[in-house]
């Protein structure tokens, strides 16, 4: 920046001489005579010749200015000359200088804002240069006669200036704005790279004097501070607004109190960037949390990324920073240009941005909700009864490349008639928080507070949540509390020292992602989580949180070596911090939030995952307090023995059996996520051995077996239709599988009718999913017939009624094969075979109910003689 030389007032052209204050002077004391007064001096000091000092240096400039542009030189006037031309020459450079802020005042809004009220009705002139002030207005004799080099009373002090300049005033409003003085109110305004500013009250004017270095001040003899505005002159065009440094503070006591003990569960509702009307104007409010910086400025498209003339303020010992910017709105770009404690700077994205560029680019926007809810049937029914006691069968998908392309508002028109289509009760979305590397499918998240930009703004990803809603289908969403990636413009120490991760770099560093792990002993890093969960809740009516890598969170040695790791103060393994926020989450979700549900990726026994926070298990810790949990050891169990050839699946029996020793230590759901089918583990089909018609109908028998297992259900995008390819980001599923013109088109589509089925049968038979986490609700048949590689059980409702399903994993038919079965039931029907012609498969299936009869069978009074399919699942209900 290049400063303007200093000088002693406003430009002189534009000034009364000093015969008009005199006469204006001596009007005031004779008020019977002022007009004719002013008239008489005005004439004299008009045709008065040069004999008066005042006078001689004003004549004496404008001819220097003159004899100067002329090129003329003369002995008598070399000193005037000389002054002149290096007041003209600094002038040029300065107005050079002003070309950019020029332009990016023009681009500013120069719309005059709703005036506070005590100048409600004022009209702002326009653009020209500032007329003589009114007696009202007029600046004191002192001031008008001060020096450059003099102390001026308004001016900004040496310190002030220094630090202002250097980005490292903790409270700006302090001095710069209006401020009552000693003889009338001091106006200072740092507007670096402008030529001139003038103050606007009403119908008065009064222009400030130039202090050099972007600072201007002036002192007006005024009883108070009067309702004012700016006009900020720049190289070709003047600026109209309001003095941001003319307000009070934004946020309350209140707010403050809550953000320092780190239970402002509305976190996002106090910090962050908020349009606003602030005493009576409307703006836009930017707060952040910066404990550790020396001084925080907003830097934006509204100043052309040059954060100097805004200034934040400091808001006591909470370590947060407030600027209240009239005239900026929605859409606006913006960052907080952060002075490190060591002096260095740094240029951050808005923590709390609840919008972002589209990536790469990384700037936080200025965002206001307008999305009108139209879900409000689905909101009340949600709440009716608990999600482990509902049916709960989930589709995971990537938006991003679901239907690559598409925005939020095309996949409302798609994906809701998709999912209702096919009968899953919700669908599970992979991280939709802003994040910079779409490799990493959303889980190394930036902009925790903002939905990707990527397929649109906040309200069309609201707009989608609602229509899915409005299709009868709840949203889960994947949610990444454990770790965040380094990116210099995020969070990675933020305002130059560790604030969000852990201060100990062993802590901090995630030894698998190179990524930072979350501080969470520290109770704002804790609000700062906890009020983003809230946020995707009762913002955008998520239905779930999926808390995703809960075990990295939950242990302190979790992928490290001995001597990398310090143990907890009881000498044990466990990260007590991550365990205190996961309760104070979920207790908090639960709530505030009825009707919503959260899921832990769990991977280890932790006692109590599903547990209230309440009650203690027999390790000593009270339940984490999540609704569900994910069954990770069931997914790895069942899919290694379908991977296993029929002949050697005798051999592993267990892998089937193991989780029903287990099955009610939690509230389960049976995952089948974008995990499994990734990283060369292969598509779900291409798990399965043996031929194309054997893999398909591994998998149906597969699917068969989990929708009928107890726990809730996931699967994955793609492997609803047997995909065989893994997934991939960069092309989403192979949706022209189901082209009617590809040759194997039915063979996929059986599949999918498949699933279609499973959910349906699934969803009307309560004894699926009403009695899931109580082992009342389960009982064996036979468990232990390896050799034929049968499964058989029954599920009963709360009445009683039970659901017998019957599991055959291997390649043969077995005619009159005896199931035991109560003996209270007269008949059997069959409710879906996964074999059915319909899926592709061999067609032995059982038209006619099934009688049982008297002959015991695998310690029942009774059984019912069936023909097994070949690799097939088969369900039976009483008929």
């Amino acid at each position: 920046m290049t400063p303007r030389t200093p000088s002693s007032g406003s430009d002189p052209k534009n000034q009364p001489t000093p015969a008009k204050k005199a006469a204006t002077k001596k009007a005031a004391a004779k008020k019977a005579t002022a007009e004719k007064a002013v008239a008489k001096r005005t004439t004299a000091a008009k045709n008065t010749t040069a004999k008066k000092t005042p006078a001689k240096k004003t004549v004496a400039k404008k001819e220097a200015a003159k004899k100067t542009a002329a090129k003329k030189t003369t002995a008598k006037k070399t000193t005037a000359k000389a002054t002149a031309a290096k007041t003209a020459a600094a002038g040029a450079v300065a107005r050079k200088t002003a070309k950019k802020a020029a332009t990016a005042a023009k681009k500013a809004p120069a719309t005059k804002t709703a005036a506070r009220p005590a100048v409600a009705g004022s009209t702002a002139p326009e653009p020209v240069s500032p007329e003589p002030m009114s007696p009202e207005l007029a600046p004191p004799e002192p001031m008008a006669a001060r020096s450059p080099e003099g102390a001026a009373p308004a001016a900004v002090g040496p310190g002030d200036r220094e630090r202002l300049l250097t980005g490292t005033h903790h409270d700006p409003h302090s001095v710069l704005g209006a401020h009552p003085v000693p003889g009338g109110v001091a106006f200072r305004v740092f507007r670096p790279y402008a030529l001139g500013v003038t103050v606007v009250a009403g119908e008065r004017r009064a222009g400030l004097r130039d202090d050099g270095q972007g600072f201007f001040s002036g002192m007006l003899p005024l009883p108070e501070v009067p309702a004012y505005r700016l006009e900020v002159e720049y190289a070709g065009t003047v600026q109209d607004t309001e003095d941001a440094y003319g307000f009070l503070p934004t946020l309350g006591e209140f707010d403050l109190h809550l953000i320092g003990e780190g239970r402002h569960e509305q976190l996002w509702q106090a910090l962050g960037a908020h349009p606003m009307a602030h005493q009576g104007v409307t703006g836009t409010r930017f707060a952040v949390w910066a404990p550790n910086a020396r001084g925080v400025r907003v830097a934006g498209g509204f100043n052309f990324w040059d954060g100097t003339g805004y200034p934040m303020r400091s808001l006591g010992a909470t370590g947060v920073w407030e600027l209240f910017v009239p005239g900026i709105g929605e859409g606006e770009l913006y960052k907080f240009e952060i002075t490190r404690p060591d002096g260095s700077k740094t240029l951050r994205a808005d923590p709390l941005a609840r919008r972002t560029e589209v990536p790469p680019a990384t700037s936080s926007v200025v965002h206001a909700s307008h999305h009108e809810w139209g879900d409000a049937e689905w909101m009340a029914r949600r709440t009716r009864r608990p999600a482990h006691e509902a049916p709960f069968s989930v589709y995971e998908l990537h938006l991003p490349s679901w239907r690559p392309g598409l925005t939020y508002r095309q996949l409302a028109e798609q994906l809701p008639a998709y999912v209702r289509d096919l009968g899953f009760t919700h669908v599970e979305l992979m991280p939709v928080a802003e994040h910079p590397f779409g490799g990493s499918w959303g889980y190394q998240v930036t902009g925790f507070y903002a939905p990707t930009a990527r397929l649109g703004t906040p309200d069309d990803f609201k707009f989608l949540v609602d229509a899915l809603h409005r299709a009868g289908i709840g949203v889960l969403m994947d949610w990444v509390p454990a770790h965040f990636p380094r990116d210099e413009w995020a969070l990675a120490e933020f305002d130059g020292r560790p604030l969000y991760e852990h201060a100990d770099p062993l802590r901090a560093a995630h030894p698998d992602w190179g990524t930072l792990e979350f501080d969470f002993g520290r109770r704002e890093v804790r609000n700062f989580l906890v009020a983003n969960a809230l946020y995707w809740c009762e913002e955008f009516h998520i239905d779930g949180l999926r808390v995703d890598a809960v075990a990295s969170m939950l242990y302190l040695d979790y992928s490290r070596e001995p001597g990398q790791w310090t143990p907890n103060e009881h000498g044990g393994r466990e990260n007590l911090d991550a365990v205190a926020f996961l309760q104070e989450m979920n207790a908090t979700v639960y709530r505030r939030v009825p009707g919503v549900v959260t899921v832990a990726e769990e991977s280890t026994a932790w006692d109590g995952v599903t547990r209230a926070t309440h009650h203690r298990g027999p390790s000593g810790f009270g339940g984490l307090g999540f609704g569900l949990k994910w069954n990770m050891g069931w997914m790895h169990d069942s899919l290694q023995y379908m991977s296993h050839d029929p002949v050697h699946r005798k051999f592993h029996h267990g892998e089937m059996t193991f989780s029903m020793v287990y099955a009610y230590s939690e509230n389960y759901v049976l995952p089948i996520s974008h995990d499994e089918v990734v990283h060369g583990k292969r598509s779900l089909v291409s798990k399965m051995p043996g031929d194309w018609w054997q893999q398909r109908a591994n998998l149906r028998s597969y699917l068969g077996f989990m929708w009928s297992h107890p726990g809730k259900q996931l699967l994955f995008m793609g492997q609803e239709f047997a995909q065989g390819s893994e997934w991939s980001e960069t092309r989403g599923p192979d949706w022209w599988l189901l082209d009617p013109n590809y040759g194997a088109a039915a063979d996929h589509r059986g599949v999918l009718d498949l699933v279609r089925d499973l959910n349906a049968v699934y969803r009307a038979t309560p004894a699926l999913w009403t009695r899931d986490v109580h082992p009342d609700g389960f009982q064996w048949i036979t468990g232990d017939a390896a050799d034929d590689n049968v499964l058989a059980f029954l599920r009963h409702d709360t009445d009683g009624t039970p659901l017998l399903a019957v599991s055959h994993f291997a390649p043969v038919v077995r005619p009159d094969y005896r199931i035991g079965v109560p003996d209270d039931v007269p008949a059997w029907r069959e409710v879906l075979n996964t074999d059915a012609a319909r899926y592709g498969g061999s067609d032995v299936v059982h038209p006619d109910p099934v009688k049982p009869e008297p002959q015991g069978r695998h310690g029942r009074p009774a059984s019912i003689r069936l023909t097994l399919p070949p690799l097939a699942t088969v369900w039976l209900r009483p008929a």
